[in-house]
């Protein structure tokens, strides 16, 4: 395939109100794209989208629950009447779980699979038929470090994270063949809300919430516009695996390096950030 030209095109972004999503609106919107922007946070979306519009684009919100598939059914059908096609998706909504496997709930356990995984499917399921029918287009779905290596602590979110991963790698081999391309992105530490918004499981004591917190502030860094040009710059060369920031690319060839002892190294350096 040749490069991915962004100008004209039509591009969904789920999780659009904030941090990585919201950036990729902003950055699609500079590159000529028309705008589909979903949320379930209306207020942090219509901010994002009042920015955005103008008289050379058009550009659309949607509040959408991604873990619930009428929903999401129904908003294909409405861009499906309003916009009459679709180019790019970016599967970019999810939340976190803090908590070992024994913290959290089975309700708060399968609500991260349902929103990061399934919501990655659903929207997939709902859109693919029409970035068929309007001829080419791409698929980028956001996976994360954590779809890559597994930290103690992380069993939800790990186990979405390498579904999202496992699904995106399979659908590439499925349309190599078509006009569609798709990109799985794994970013490392980018300075959005997600670690402050996480929810805390059930067994989780102030003392290791607050813990964790700190961990996160010193490791998400990176800023979100920041992220969003190395994600576009990906998708743009179709390639199919971008990592985003140079902790993504230390861990991903520590994995490999180290497959079964990369967790020793990490949790090291984890044990000394948290003193």
């Amino acid at each position: 395939m040749s490069r991915l030209d962004f100008a004209g095109k039509t591009a969904i972004v789920t999780g659009a109100a904030s941090g990585i999503g919201a950036a990729l609106a902003r950055n699609l919107a500079q590159r000529g794209c028309n705008l589909v922007l979903a949320d379930v946070n209306a207020e942090g979306l219509e901010a994002v989208a009042a920015e955005l519009r103008s008289n050379d684009r058009r550009v659309t919100t949607h509040v959408v629950d991604v873990s619930d598939e009428a929903a999401i059914n129904a908003f294909a059908d409405e861009v499906r009447k309003t916009h009459g096609e679709a180019h790019l998706l970016f599967n970019n909504a999810g939340v976190a779980l803090g908590g070992s496997f024994d913290q959290v709930t089975a309700e708060q356990f399968d609500r991260v699979i349902n929103i990061n995984l399934q919501g990655v499917i659903r929207m997939t399921r709902a859109f693919l038929p029409l970035i068929r029918e309007t001829g080419e287009g791409h698929i980028t779905n956001i996976s994360s470090i954590y779809g890559v290596i597994a930290p103690a602590g992380q069993t939800a979110y790990s186990a979405a994270k390498f579904g999202v991963r496992g699904f995106t790698m399979a659908l590439r081999h499925e349309l190599a063949d078509t006009p569609i391309g798709v990109t799985t992105v794994h970013p490392g530490g980018i300075a959005t809300n997600i670690a402050k918004k996480a929810e805390r499981g059930a067994g989780v004591s102030d003392e290791e919430y607050e813990q964790g917190q700190k961990i996160a502030d010193q490791a998400l860094i990176m800023p979100p516009p920041k992220a969003a040009d190395i994600i576009l710059r990906g998708v743009e060369r179709r390639k199919p695996r971008v990592f985003v920031g140079r902790d993504a690319h230390t861990i991903m060839w520590m994995e490999r390096i180290l497959p079964t002892r990369y967790w020793n190294i990490i949790r090291k350096r984890l044990d000394a950030a948290a003193t």
